[in-house]
């Protein structure tokens, strides 16, 4: 855990550095990134002064991490913008605060993710072992097919091609997002395309990957055994082959779902979702540093929660890590 905690603070450190310093060495003033370039002297210096842009990067950075905790006062004088806990940022380009944006847009996507998630799991494992142990049959080269096909087709392909079928055509699906907690159907309906569409993707690859992974198994020693032994197959490929086949599967879907959690850009902007990855693409678009940082510290919490959560479960699935 406390590696965790590091590595937080670290990758915080470098985001921080990334978005505040690379302007200042470009020769860009992050004041004008805040209050656009025509505003007039006045109002540069006032934004400079009161986010503490004259400060050293190392003073902005505590300031910025204290903010986390304890929340931020964003003075000029008389002028004070207050930041609760926990404080991301604030934008001064839209006048809100970067935390009630993120939070506002995260169960978009935790929806999409944890959906598409399923999905790829459950279709792109069992297409994976199928294929293995009949290697070689109609199943095994049709599976492969439609699983190169779904890794070499983009998502903005696949989800407009979707769109325009199911949506556009047919008028089968309406895509129009409604919260859970609104509409749990309407809910349901707006998101069976993009789960689809991420999960066809990710099910090609997993399939792929978890086909190679149970050749390799199924040809060790310890199988022959189990098999010698008279074990049913139904035991040795579920009880032995899948405890070995899943640890590569869990290493990826941890790198996988960390990144989604953190934002699926292209699915997202292609059905207009309203979940944090469009959130980021607006925000570089407008020059939204504080959003853009949000994001960025929001996707590598994810990912290094994700990968914490992968290893405590090497030790479930496999037996050898816990002997180790």
């Amino acid at each position: 855990m406390t590696a965790v905690v590091v590595m937080l603070l670290i990758v915080t450190l470098a985001t921080f550095a990334i978005f505040f310093m690379i302007p200042k060495l470009t020769g860009t003033d992050p004041a004008l990134l805040f209050v656009g370039k025509q505003a007039d002297p006045a109002a540069i210096e006032g934004i400079r002064e009161k986010m503490g842009l004259s400060d050293p990067v190392l003073v902005q950075f505590w300031k910025f991490v204290e903010g986390l905790v304890a929340g931020r006062d964003y003075a000029n004088g008389v002028d004070v913008t207050h930041c609760p806990a926990p404080c991301f940022g604030y934008s001064f380009r839209n006048e809100q605060e970067v935390w009630p944006v993120l939070t506002s847009r995260l169960p978009v996507t935790l929806s999409l993710a944890a959906g598409a998630c399923l999905l790829w799991v459950i279709g792109g494992v069992a297409a994976g072992v199928v294929s293995a142990l009949k290697r070689g049959s109609v199943w095994d080269r049709s599976a492969m097919s439609v699983a190169l096909a779904g890794v070499s087709l983009p998502i903005y392909f696949t989800g407009l091609v979707s769109l325009a079928i199911f949506s556009y055509a047919l008028d089968l699906i309406n895509v129009d997002y409604e919260p859970l907690t609104q509409n749990p159907g309407k809910w349901f309906e707006s998101l069976i395309l993009p789960w689809i569409t991420l999960a066809f993707l990710y099910a090609a690859m997993y399939a792929r990957l978890t086909r190679a992974t149970m050749l390799e198994i199924l040809g060790e020693d310890y199988i022959r055994t189990a098999r010698a032994k008279g074990l049913g197959e139904g035991v040795v490929i579920g009880k032995h082959a899948m405890r070995s086949t899943m640890t590569p599967i869990l290493t990826i879907l941890g790198l996988d779902l960390g990144a989604l959690l953190g934002g699926a850009v292209l699915t997202e902007t292609t059905f207009n979702l309203p979940g944090l990855g469009q959130g980021a693409v607006r925000a570089i678009s407008d020059k939204d540093l504080p959003i853009i940082l949000g994001v960025t510290l929001i996707a590598a919490f994810f990912i290094v929660i994700a990968n914490l959560v992968v290893d405590l479960l090497y030790a479930v699935i496999d037996p050898r890590v816990r002997l180790s």
